[in-house]
Formats: C-alpha cells, sequence, structure tokens
C-alpha cells in the first residue's frame, strides 16, 4: 500500500471524526443533554472509528468498495478502537459509545445485535451521525450526498436509528 494512500486514508478518516465530533455534541444539546456528556460525545465521535487504523493490513486499497472478504475485518474495528481507548485512559461512557456505534435499533447491527433502549445512548447518538457524516462525504468509490437525499436515504432505513434521536439530530442540522 502505498503511502499516499495511507495519507489520503488518515485525513479522510481525521475529517470523518471532525465532522461525526460536531454532529455529536450538536445532536446531544438538542437532546438537552448535560454539558459534561456533550463534550464526551464530541469525543467519542472523533475517536469513534480509531480502529480501522489497525485494519489498514486488511484493506485493498483499490477505489472499489470492500469485498465480503474485507467486510469481516472491518467489523472488528469497533473492538480494536475500545482496546486502544481503554489503554489511553478514556472513560466507560466513551468506550461504550464507540464500540457499539454500528448497532441498529432493530437489532440488526453489530457487533452484539443489540436493540431499542439495549444500545448505550452515545452509542444510538452516533450511529445516527456517523451515517449522516459517510453519506456526504466523498468516498473513494462515490461522490458525496447532497443533505435532502441523506436524509432521504436515512429516513429509508429509519428501522437503524432511535426515533427521538434521529428528529433532534434533523433540528440540529436545520439549526446550523
Amino acid at each position: 500500500m502505498s503511502e499516499k494512500i495511507i495519507r489520503y486514508d488518515l485525513e479522510t478518516e481525521i475529517d470523518h471524526g471532525i465532522e461525526v465530533s460536531n454532529l455529536a455534541y450538536a445532536t446531544a444539546k438538542e437532546l438537552d443533554l448535560a454539558e459534561n456528556l456533550c463534550y464526551e460525545l464530541a469525543v467519542a465521535g472523533m475517536v469513534h472509528d480509531i480502529g480501522k487504523l489497525r485494519l489498514s493490513r486488511y484493506m485493498s486499497g483499490e477505489e472499489n468498495p470492500l469485498v465480503i472478504e474485507e467486510i469481516k475485518y472491518v467489523r472488528r474495528h469497533t473492538q480494536l478502537g475500545c482496546e486502544v481507548l481503554k489503554k489511553r485512559g478514556y472513560s466507560p461512557f466513551v468506550l461504550e459509545a464507540v464500540y457499539y456505534h454500528h448497532e441498529n435499533y432493530d437489532g440488526s447491527g453489530y457487533p452484539e445485535n443489540l436493540r431499542g433502549e439495549e444500545i448505550p445512548l452515545g452509542s444510538r447518538i452516533l450511529r445516527v451521525c456517523d451515517t449522516y457524516a459517510a453519506l456526504t462525504e466523498k468516498r473513494p468509490y462515490r461522490d458525496a450526498f447532497g443533505q435532502e437525499t441523506a436524509f432521504r436515504m436515512m429516513i429509508d432505513e429509519v428501522k437503524n436509528f432511535d426515533m427521538q434521536i434521529f428528529l433532534a439530530f434533523q433540528r440540529a442540522i436545520h439549526k446550523s
């Protein structure tokens, strides 16, 4: 894998983390969460995909969507990220938010197939913000979707999200 690809991926991941962090903070404020939780969500948003850095040897670096064999490795990024963050003393709230941020409200997510309110609040917030950020960012295999298109796509998959959080997220986006 060339240095150019690694640098591009790192820059992309950092930009994505900043976007998710800002969205998570704004959504938490819209939900009237305590300031310390808003801050913790901003931190969790920034580092939620840090485990992907440990997966670079499994990634192809090609400009095509991931092949099925690579998906199983990518799904480990939540666990790997928690291991990295735990060693560095991040709070239990951040660790939990990062570990479960790919759980879907209907129970179809990973890593534990939690559903509904079994999913920690921070993870439910990150799930919405991460999805929106991913849709509205240019990827090597597709252009960025506009805000309205991203919202329509998320509504089509609303079963993945806590509806109260999704509505608060929409309010926060429309305020900015």
